[in-house]
């Protein structure tokens, strides 16, 4: 089944690509968590076409993950520290969830960073996604912190930052 999934790097191009599998992905994901407002919020803060415009121009690096060549999911990733790496974004379409694609996602990524000289990779995960915080920490991530991070219009993200050591 992996043998037939494909990552490739993102360019601008792939905007609207990116856009199409969030809005498919983030109410499935979040509307048990957060309201549909911050949701809406959120998405149009982080995802609108110049936000990931300029997520990419800042050196974030997106990743398109494909099964037989349709899209299935996308992810990024960027340099925080000389040796520390952030994924800011990983989503697979629920469809396709379940299948060891997330794991593989995250151990190219971790590849792509330990080539670069990285010690570790860090995310934030909302604390009241049991499901996904369930999957770093099977795949060795750990809770390294607790934290609040206000994000406008008197929304919050109420997080655990996890890190996995290379």
């Amino acid at each position: 089944m992996l043998n037939e999934i494909t990552i490739r790097n993102a360019t601008i191009n792939d905007i609207e690509l990116i856009r199409e599998l969030t809005f498919k992905v983030w109410p499935q994901t979040y509307s048990s968590i957060i309201s549909k407002e911050q949701i809406d919020y959120m998405l149009e803060m982080m995802y609108s076409n110049k936000s990931l415009a300029l997520q990419m121009a800042e050196g974030s690096q997106f990743i398109i993950v494909q099964d037989t060549k349709k899209p299935v999911g996308f992810a990024s990733y960027k340099p925080v520290a000389i040796n520390i790496y952030k994924l800011d974004k990983i989503y697979i379409l629920q469809t396709q969830q379940g299948k060891g694609i997330g794991k593989f996602v995250i151990d190219y990524i971790l590849q792509q960073i330990k080539d670069r000289g990285a010690e570790s990779l860090q995310l934030q995960v909302n604390r009241n996604n049991i499901n996904a915080k369930s999957f770093y920490e099977k795949i060795g991530f750990r809770i390294i912190q607790e934290a609040d991070f206000e994000i406008g219009n008197g929304y919050f993200m109420n997080d655990f930052i996890m890190e996995k050591k290379i």
